[in-house]
């Protein structure tokens, strides 16, 4: 799934005082946002045959914030509707949430050169809502 290629932090950039790294300026942070997005969406397609309706990606400082509304299909928003449905549904989509992370992290570790330290994810099928947060060990943007 990786047709995104690796960004080449090295040009044109200010150099991160840290190590040696530059940081996105807001063009090229702008048009990651976007090929993460498109590539969630293909993702999320080949996996489950679904893509999400809603996808916003966000790079900010240190942070990678991957945020999807209407992913549940037809069966799924019926049986969220009861109690024991609700849970069911949220067990499995945490579960497609965390294949997901275990899929897709490295990926984004080699996208932005840079290792996550820190991540969290969260479901909440009775919205209709995911969202995944990854905090890296520099910062990505200026």
């Amino acid at each position: 799934m990786a047709s995104i290629h690796k960004v080449n932090f090295q040009e044109n950039r200010s150099n991160d005082n840290n190590n040696d790294i530059s940081k996105l300026n807001e063009r090229e942070r702008k048009k990651i946002q976007h090929e993460l997005k498109i590539y969630m969406e293909k993702y999320f397609k080949q996996k489950l045959g679904k893509s999400v309706d809603y996808t916003k990606i966000v790079l900010c400082d240190d942070m990678l914030i991957i945020q999807g509304e209407g992913f549940l299909t037809e069966p799924e928003k019926y049986i969220v509707k009861t109690t024991a449905g609700k849970d069911v549904v949220n067990n499995a989509r945490m579960h497609v949430a965390k294949q997901h992370a275990i899929d897709n992290v490295p990926y984004f570790e080699t996208l932005l050169d840079a290792k996550m330290i820190h991540q969290t994810y969260m479901v909440e099928a009775e919205k209709d809502f995911w969202m995944h947060v990854i905090v890296f060990d520099r910062v990505l943007t200026q």
